[in-house]
């Protein structure tokens, strides 16, 4: 709306100060002539908006002149609590809410603090996608996370590993890990076993279960609403989930010897397990070599995990597990001589 980029406009003005129409019309995506003309809109409304000419010219607001208009809406509000995330708040929808809350927000700050918030800008910067993977394709997240805010029961069709399944759900929160979304949701009446992640029982009513956003192939939001369950505390629940999904996937230790490289990339590999093990290692051989316990997966997970140390580890036991790693190795070798 017009109504908008006008009171963005006179915000960009008074937070950067002197600032180019092409430098504008970038901001607020739009053309520069249409700069020009929300320029003279805004000087015929009362704005004392100067243009000062010459290579280093530009519009500008008059001296000591400042606005008031620095009210936020709900949903701009709502997106200054994705300020460090970008990009999800543009997977939310909230991409535009969250730029306009910024200008009002440093609009209604005192120049020393409005000052302050752009070096915080300048200088960091939080990037939530994990490496070497590209971001989930979420097409419903928006729709999902609307549902989650006005609660809203959701009619889905999610996809499972072992096929799709239609859903009758009670959203409860949306949770952003390693770059990936995840709803945390009721299970509502009807619905049978389900397909969530780090869980394996049945699902029934009043059940609480985590889905994978990106798999959900349609979503449709009900009339009704729901009761949220007596109690519950969704980042209490994520720690309880993700707790119980470690202790369910890391069932067995392995016993390694690992070299001073091997050392540096254990973290690198196995992440806050390979942390711990480190923490309590041997002191090192004389080759710098030490040895250290190490929780792992299922055997044929652990297998592909270890070989991404290389020759920089050797391991010890379990039996099986070094039997399965030396079976591995040796058909690698086979198809490599």
């Amino acid at each position: 709306m017009r109504a908008d980029r006008l009171l963005s406009l006179l915000l960009l003005l008074q937070n950067r100060g002197r600032t180019t129409a092409p430098e504008l019309a970038a901001e607020l995506e739009v053309s520069v002539r249409t700069v020009y003309r929300d320029i003279d809109a805004l000087g015929a409304s009362g704005v004392p908006v100067l243009a000062d000419r010459g290579p280093a010219g530009g519009y500008r607001l008059a001296d000591g002149y400042r606005t008031r208009l620095t009210g936020l809406t709900d949903a701009q509000a709502d997106s200054l609590f994705l300020a460090g995330v970008p990009g999800p708040a543009q997977d939310l929808g909230l991409g535009a809410d969250l730029a306009a809350a910024q200008l009002k927000l440093q609009a209604a700050l005192p120049g020393r603090l409005a000052g302050r918030a752009r070096q915080i800008q300048e200088r960091f910067h939080l990037d939530a996608t994990a490496w070497f993977r590209d971001a989930d394709p979420v097409p419903h997240l928006a729709r999902i996370a609307q549902a989650v805010w006005d609660q809203r029961v959701l009619h889905a069709d999610y996809r499972r590993w072992r096929g799709e399944v239609r859903r009758e759900l009670h959203p409860l929160g949306l949770v952003l890990k390693g770059g990936i979304w995840y709803l945390v949701a009721r299970v509502g009446a009807g619905a049978g076993a389900g397909d969530v992640a780090g869980a394996g029982d049945a699902d029934g009513e009043d059940t609480v279960r985590t889905y994978r956003v990106a798999r959900f192939l349609a979503v449709d939001t009900a009339e009704d609403g729901f009761e949220r369950p007596a109690g519950f505390e969704l980042a209490a629940y994520w720690k309880e989930s993700t707790d119980r999904l470690d202790a369910a996937l890391h069932r067995q230790t392995a016993q390694l010897r690992l070299s001073p490289r091997g050392r540096q990339l254990l973290p690198m590999q196995f992440g806050a397990a390979g942390t711990r093990a480190l923490a309590d290692a041997g002191p090192p051989d004389a080759d710098g070599w030490v040895r250290i316990s190490l929780a792992v997966e299922s055997e044929a997970i652990a297998v592909g995990d270890l070989l991404r140390l290389g020759t920089e580890a050797e391991v010890l036991g379990p039996p099986a597990l070094r039997r399965a790693l030396a079976e591995t190795v040796t058909a690698l070798a086979g198809r490599y001589a």
